[in-house]
């Protein structure tokens, strides 16, 4: 099973850097060029403790709670461990201390420096010290054996300050700078040898006998002395299994820089190791190979037969490798014979040699060269051992917009608000809360006597949660600041046995997510609401204004794959789910870093990649990937902190980290805007380039429709100018596509364009002398005229059947008011409270006007004519003719409120603010209460004649305004025509109901039998128009003068009657 390399994290500054465990492996501790030590809890701490022993750290050692280092001032320093407090200097030396090493017990250390010189110093007492003279050049590598008998000071053996043999290993340098290698050599626990298969050639620590290309750097033995591991100058990690002589496990530097410290966890499941560059990596999972080195052992030889082996052994493989040859003496006895392969490459696939084997290696009775005998392994009991994926540990709940919770000082919560600060130390456990507009709220210091660890901030509220002990519950508290009352706190007692995980504030409205997989909402007051379960463990949750954003685990994960699901749930008036469980897309190998809603409630994630995806409601709410800040990042160990997204204008706001995954708290770390970016193909070129910004503006835009469906004021000036250039942007590329000679291109991107930026690509392709092109545009410019046509079409029957039924209920009101009798002031107060209360709806339901009108006509004939002496039955309520009243004025204010809230152009939304109504609506309405003003006048001031008359004069004139007040629209002249059949197939239909039926088969004819219809009636109206022209005339003549002044004022009112008297008179 092959081990995990953790990425690597910075650690230090760019130069040498060494690592080691302590001994019970709890903590990892580095030294480096920048003369700091620092001690980290695991590889993703990142607020180590550090300690500052020079300007510059050589080396380090770590035995019995005491850490000893060289240094870059010439001295050996000793300090407590893990506190880190100086406990005296060891020695010195007269330049720098190059390596440095504890013996097994921990009583002495041994120091090797640039002077050719190696120094023995007693921990207890640092005066007793030993001298070892006698090299030729800087000591690179010291190292006592397990018994304390030997000392190994690269390149020479040394026993009780006696040099006992020397190896020319490397060639001499006056610097340790210079060398090829380090040449860091290591005793294998519990033997007397530096390598017990090294021993009699130890150039095999030198050349990385599997790759053959580059110097080994560092070696180091397992705790078990079974594997040992090495790392090269070129960034090659090797594991070799010592009884079985194979390689077990290979790595790559991500880089390949070179590796220049190796240190095994005492467990033997991880090795750590360090670069030349500083930085920090890991290797996780070794303890698989005890159990399956034995059957590896046996799976791989099994691969080669015999001529295999003869091959190898003859030279004659594939690289054509010329077979090694002995360039020392005769002498197979003696120990000192070293031997130089001409290749890196053995002979046998063991990558390490046997002594006993390797004495006869220069035997001339072999011809074809010995074949080096692996020693038998020890029998080891076989198990059975899964070697499938293995499963991936499920990624803890967090919150977004914080830090880890194990750091001392932290941010709990960061978002387009404020700040929420967390400080846990000796001195101070409190809370600090900033606001980004204090406009919105003073900061606060609240003191953390509960140890709460989940915040959340919103523009209503402060949201606490603590995890439970033994003695007290979990416990949410809120700080509801906006309240107005003078409590503006409250708290709950979570049940026994269940943790807050994650929590999160919205509009009116708090949700926390608990250890049983239940989530609990509550309003802002402190008012219990519903209660749910999640099909799995929550991660995080994210709430604005009415939207609930929740992710959680769905199954067991694979291979480093986090499995996630997400819902999206909406409040409010009606509460729905608008995304139910769907898999949450992530990176390959990478989890979930953030989570929330941009500026404009579109909700959004990142992952810990640096991918930033948002969610495409157009698209069947699929996630869109817009950015990857990994693209930016400098080092691979910079990352970005994202806080919040904007779409208007696109911007992403984060905090870069440098050499970490978050930033700290002081000083206060600047934020960063970066742009969004859509990853398609070929973003180089031109027609790339135009394309991504095109599908962005959509993308970024799409918010526009959600906030209007949903009740929000927009900016329509914005939402203009967004189409304005999404069409210029399509006029651009078919320009493009013109020039490519890609007409075919050319006509799908008119298919995305608007009626008249189709009209333009027409002339722009005449122009080009492209006919065929030009035409096939004009056959897409007849389909948008059409479809626009039928909208209008649409609109002026909805405007015609919401006229019509207005004025035939304006007109029974006006009968009402003539018999109402006086004396119902009586009723006012409750006709005033029914206004407000219709006013109210009207603005929640902008079609609540159409539907009351259409209910309170019910089953009554509205072109019913009422003598003034006999009252209607609707007479009796006289609050309806008020009502609607009070509702025509509210209409025609509601655009005023909408227009005052304009000139801020902050991309923060004003929630819940009514949608200002269309031009239409509100022309339309301007125009039935202005006409209906003139009716009440002249009402109200009846005529001589009339008075006279009452019961024949009022409905003649109701008539005469009903039929001039505006020309009649397609529909209307189509039921006048239509109106008998529809009564003959259904008597049983009321007035209302003929004119929905009349709606619904007007609606099934087609566009050119409408036009047809509408030209053949319009013809016939101004023929009627004519004739009813001509007798008007006739009978002006024959009045008086006074009826010549009232048929003045009828005419002025109408100006279709203007059109036939001049029709009459032309004739």
């Amino acid at each position: 099973m092959p081990c995990e390399r953790k990425p690597m994290r910075y650690g230090h500054s760019e130069g040498h850097t060494e690592v080691c465990f302590d001994e019970t492996g709890k903590f990892i501790v580095t030294c480096g060029n920048d003369g700091d030590v620092r001690i980290w809890e695991s590889l993703d701490d990142d607020d180590p403790k550090f300690i500052t022993v020079g300007e510059k750290a050589y080396s380090l050692a770590l035995k019995n709670g005491k850490l000893v280092t060289a240094s870059s001032n010439n001295t050996v320093q000793i300090h407590t461990f893990p506190d880190g407090d100086p406990d005296g200097i060891l020695t010195r030396f007269t330049t720098n201390a190059t390596h440095v090493a504890f013996n097994s017990s921990g009583s002495r250390v041994a120091a090797g420096s640039s002077d050719f010189m190696i120094k023995v110093v007693e921990v207890s007492d640092s005066s007793q010290q030993k001298t070892l003279r006698g090299h030729e050049a800087p000591v690179l590598s010291v190292t006592f054996d397990p018994k304390d008998d030997f000392l190994v000071g690269n390149p020479s053996l040394w026993w009780h300050q006696t040099q006992v043999i020397s190896w020319p290993l490397l060639q001499k340098t006056n610097d340790v700078s210079n060398a090829k290698s380090l040449c860091r050599l290591a005793w294998q626990p519990g033997q007397a040898k530096v390598s017990d298969n090294c021993w009699s050639h130890p150039l095999c620590l030198l050349f990385d006998l599997w790759s053959s290309v580059s110097y080994i750097n560092v070696v180091a033995w397992s705790p078990c002395g079974r594997f040992l591991a090495s790392g090269s100058v070129g960034g090659v990690l090797t594991v070799w299994d010592v009884n079985s002589k194979l390689c077990v496990e290979r790595q790559k530097h991500e880089k390949g820089f070179t590796v220049c410290s190796l240190a095994w966890h005492p467990s033997g499941s991880q090795i750590a190791y360090t670069d030349t560059e500083g930085c920090l990596g890991l290797l996780d999972g070794l303890s698989t190979f005890v159990s399956s080195s034995n059957k590896a052992t046996k799976d791989y030889d099994d691969l080669f037969d015999d001529d295999d082996d003869r091959v190898m052994d003859e030279g004659l493989s594939d690289t054509n490798s010329p077979v090694k040859k002995p360039v020392a003496g005769d002498d197979d006895d003696d120990d000192d014979d070293f031997l130089m392969p001409a290749t890196g490459r053995v002979r046998n696939r063991g990558a390490i040699l046997d002594d006993e084997n390797s004495d006869k290696f220069g035997d001339d009775d072999d011809d074809t060269g010995s074949t080096v005998v692996p020693a038998a392994a020890l029998p080891v009991p076989l198990r059975p051992v899964y070697e499938g994926p293995m499963p991936t540990p499920p990624q803890k709940a967090f919150q977004p917009g914080s830090t880890p919770a194990h750091l001392t000082h932290r941010f709990m919560m960061w978002n387009s608000v404020g700040i929420v600060r967390g400080y846990n130390d000796e001195q101070d456990n409190a809370i600090d809360i900033e606001f980004h507009d204090t406009a919105v709220h003073h900061a606060m210091h609240l003191t953390n006597s509960l140890g709460h660890t989940i915040a959340d901030l919103s523009q209503e509220a402060v949201l606490l949660a603590c995890p439970s002990t033994d003695e007290l519950a979990s416990k949410l508290q809120c700080l509801h600041f906006s309240s107005w009352d003078t409590n503006k706190e409250w708290m709950v007692d979570l049940p026994k046995g269940e943790d807050a995980r994650a929590l999160c504030l919205g509009q009116g409205w708090a949700a926390v997510a608990t250890s049983t997989m239940t989530l609990r909402l509550f309003s802002v007051g402190g008012v219990q609401r519903e209660i749910f379960s999640l099909p799995g463990p929550v991660v995080c949750m994210a709430g604005h204004g009415e939207q609930l954003l929740i992710v959680y685990h769905r199954a067991t994960g694979f291979d480093g794959e986090q499995p996630l699901a997400v819902q999206l749930l909406q409040f409010g008036g009606r509460k729905r789910q608008i995304i139910s469980g769907e898999p949450l897309p992530l990176s390959h190998k990478s989890y979930l870093s953030w989570l929330g809603f941009s500026a404009e409630g579109t909700p959004c994630y990142v992952d810990s990649e640096g991918v930033v995806r948002i969610l495409n409601r157009a698209l069947g709410n699929t996630w869109t990937p817009v950015c990857n800040t990994r693209e930016t990042c400098k080092s691979k160990s910079d990352h970005y902190w994202v806080v919040g997204v904007h779409e208007n204008p696109q911007q992403l706001r984060c905090i870069p980290c440098k050499g970490s995954r978050y930033p700290p708290t002081l000083p206060r770390p600047a934020v960063a805007v970066l742009p969004f970016k859509l990853p398609l193909c070929q973003t180089t070129t031109e027609k790339g380039q135009m394309e991504e910004q095109f599908w962005r503006s959509v993308l970024f835009h799409n918010h526009y429709g959600f906030l209007s469906s949903s009740g929000y004021e927009i900016d329509e000036d914005g939402q203009n100018q967004s189409q304005k250039e999404q069409q210029e942007l399509l006029m651009k590329m078919f320009a493009l596509s013109c020039k490519l000679d890609r007409e075919f291109r050319c006509v799908e991107l008119a298919e995305l364009m608007t009626q008249n930026v189709v009209t333009l690509a027409i002339r722009y392709a005449s122009r080009s002398r492209r006919m065929a092109l030009a035409q096939r545009l004009s056959e897409i410019a007849l389909e948008k005229a059409s479809e626009v046509q039928a909208e209008q079409l649409e609109e002026q029957e909805e405007e015609s059947e919401y006229s019509s039924v207005r004025q035939n209920r304006q007109n029974q009101e006006e009968e009402e008011e003539q018999v109402e009798e006086p004396g119902e002031e009586e009723d006012g107060q409750e006709m005033e409270t029914e206004m407000e209360t219709t006013e109210t709806r009207k603005r929640l339901f902008p079609f609540f006007l159409y539907i009351s009108v259409v209910l309170k006509v019910g089953r009554a004939n509205p072109f019913k004519v009422l003598g003034s002496g006999k009252p209607s039955a609707s007479s009796a309520q006289p609050r309806v003719t008020n009502i609607l009243d009070n509702m025509t004025s509210s209409r025609k204010s509601a655009p005023l409120s909408g227009s005052a809230g304009k000139p801020n152009k902050s991309p923060v939304l004003k929630p819940l603010a009514p949608r200002p109504k269309s031009k239409t609506q509100s022309t339309l309405l301007q125009m039935t209460s202005q006409k209906a003003a003139a009716k009440r006048t002249q009402n109200t001031e009846p005529a001589p004649e009339q008075q006279k008359q009452p019961d024949v004069a009022p409905p003649a004139s109701l008539a005469d305004n009903t039929e001039n007040k505006r020309p009649k629209t397609g529909f209307q002249l189509w039921l006048e025509e239509n109106r008998k059949s529809i009564i003959a197939d259904q008597p049983d239909l009321e007035e209302t109901d003929v004119i929905k039926e009349a709606m619904g088969r007007f609606r099934t004819l087609s566009a050119e039998e409408r036009l047809v219809n509408e030209m053949k009636k319009s013809d016939l109206k101004k023929r009627k128009r004519a004739e009813g022209g001509g007798r008007e005339a006739e009978d002006e003549n024959g009045r008086t003068e006074a009826d010549e002044n009232s048929a003045k004022k009828k005419k002025s009112l109408d100006p279709s009657s203007k059109l036939s008297a001049f029709a009459f008179n032309k004739n």
